[in-house]
């Protein structure tokens, strides 16, 4: 095949449940991404963290957390796996992975994919009406929080590590941020 026919090529789900195991892929707008090498340390233990919070806080309500590696199927042309989610909406959710759009969605930066995450992710989470967009940055210490408001995402919250991360989306959850980070609360002086 041509390397143009080949660009202009759209992947679809169906291309996708067909790929290898070995590697973790999504779709964006047609485009395939590679995940692949595994992220670091310092990414899975933010993404553990804040997953086991949002485990412990939930527990007995509606909303369901779902950590990755695990499939959203937003439409035919976009299939992601964002690092942590949550979906209050059960018809949503199959054995084998989410149909539809989660009401919050969080992705921990990693240097390979993290313009991704900045980019093309807030693009189509905020097309899909994702409610609140969350990216960690692991390195940095700081999160930017996005909120849906009339279908649009207006100027990011920042949030630094020793703050308490209150979710719009849920109702009385809140994540302590130094907690995420796995670094010591300062006690006012």
């Amino acid at each position: 095949m041509p390397l143009v026919e080949k660009i202009k090529k759209k992947y679809t789900y169906n291309d996708y449940i067909k790929w290898s195991d070995e590697e973790r892929w999504e779709i964006i707008n047609g485009v395939p991404y590679n995940m692949t090498p595994a992220p670091s340390i310092k990414h899975q233990n933010a993404v553990g963290t804040f997953y086991s919070n949002l485990k412990q806080k939930l527990q007995g309500k509606p909303c369901k957390p779902f950590i990755a590696p695990a499939d959203v199927i937003l439409s035919e042309f976009d299939v992601v796996q964002p690092d942590v989610f949550v979906v209050c909406d059960e018809k949503k959710i199959t054995d084998s992975n989410i149909q539809g759009t989660p009401d919050l969605i969080v992705e921990v930066l990693s240097p390979s994919i993290a313009l991704k995450d900045k980019r093309e992710k807030k693009v189509l989470y905020e097309k899909y009406g994702v409610m609140e967009y969350i990216i960690i940055d692991p390195i940095e210490f700081y999160i930017e929080r996005f909120v849906l408001e009339e279908g649009a995402y207006g100027k990011p919250e920042l949030l630094g590590s020793q703050d308490v991360l209150t979710l719009h989306c849920l109702e009385r959850v809140d994540i302590p941020l130094w907690e995420v980070f796995e670094v010591e609360k300062v006690k006012p002086e």
